[in-house]
């Protein structure tokens, strides 16, 4: 199975391409491990053939777990599909939805992440509670942190304002919120120091991968909870370890724009038994 190597904003990939193969691909999580171990990735994409789109994609984070949803993922699939076609633009289905990504510079790409969810339920949250501010406390570290607004962008989020990203715990703190029990679906926590209105300094522990050097969905997540706490405009860059993202939270029709750069690493094999 052909892979490339790939990374958005410092965000790791492997981007496989089993569109060629007849039927569904299975992988354990155990390879899905193995490679990520090997290969130093934070997400598995896969490729797969559809008849509604330009492409399929499967997602698995690093510990082996199959997810709905991956921001910068979505942009580095759609470079290679658009670099493969020729295209300007291309769709892509995932298990959250058809997405619109298209090109925005030479290796640049946008992706329509449509409508932020945002009713508890949507979450998920174990139970009813306004998702601008959880009633929520995390503590780590001799760090107290609290109120984080929650969000899915297919995948879901809680996004904590802090006055200093830099010096919270987020090792320890990021595994006390991935796994409390109101996250039934476990969670990505968000770490966001407000600058202004328009500049959001963002960390991520992601859900199944630990710190990452981006997070797209993260990024969309924090820009939709800031301007819902009247911290931030609809439309603000989010700084991330690894490098800038764009966001927009767009009046006309609720979609969430992500925009930010995508690399190519170059070819890697991956042998379908480990």
């Amino acid at each position: 199975m052909k892979a490339r190597l790939m990374n958005g904003a410092g965000n790791k990939f492997v981007l496989a391409d089993a569109r060629a193969r007849a039927g569904f691909l299975g992988l354990s999580r155990n390879t899905v491990r193995a490679w990520a171990h090997a290969l130093h990735f934070d997400q598995l994409l896969v490729l797969e053939h559809s008849d509604s789109a330009d492409a399929f994609m499967r997602i698995w984070n690093a510990d082996g777990d199959e997810v709905g949803a991956c921001g910068n993922g979505t942009r580095a699939a759609g470079w290679f599909l658009m670099e493969e076609s020729g295209k300007p633009a291309v769709s892509i289905g995932t298990a959250s939805g058809l997405l619109q990504a298209v090109r925005a510079g030479a290796l640049t790409v946008s992706v329509d992440m449509g409508k932020p969810r945002l009713d508890w339920q949507d979450i998920p949250l174990a139970r009813d509670m306004d998702t601008v501010a959880l009633d929520y406390v995390a503590e780590a570290g001799g760090v107290r942190i609290e109120r984080p607004g929650a969000v899915s962008m297919g995948n879901p989020h809680a996004v904590f304002f802090v006055s200093d990203v830099e010096t919270l715990p987020i090792a320890r703190l990021g595994p006390e919120v991935e796994y409390d029990p109101l996250f039934p679906e476990r969670v990505n926590a968000g770490f966001a120091q407000i600058y202004d209105e328009t500049h959001i300094r963002l960390r991520v522990w992601e859900r199944g991968a630990g710190i990452t050097a981006a997070c797209g969905t993260g990024a969309c997540a924090a820009l939709v909870a800031a301007h819902r706490r009247g911290l931030a405009d609809r439309s603000a860059s989010v700084m991330a370890d690894g490098g800038e993202l764009h966001v927009e939270w767009r009046v006309t029709d609720d979609h969430v724009i992500l925009t930010g750069p995508v690399e190519d690493e170059g070819e890697v094999d991956l042998a379908l038994e480990i």
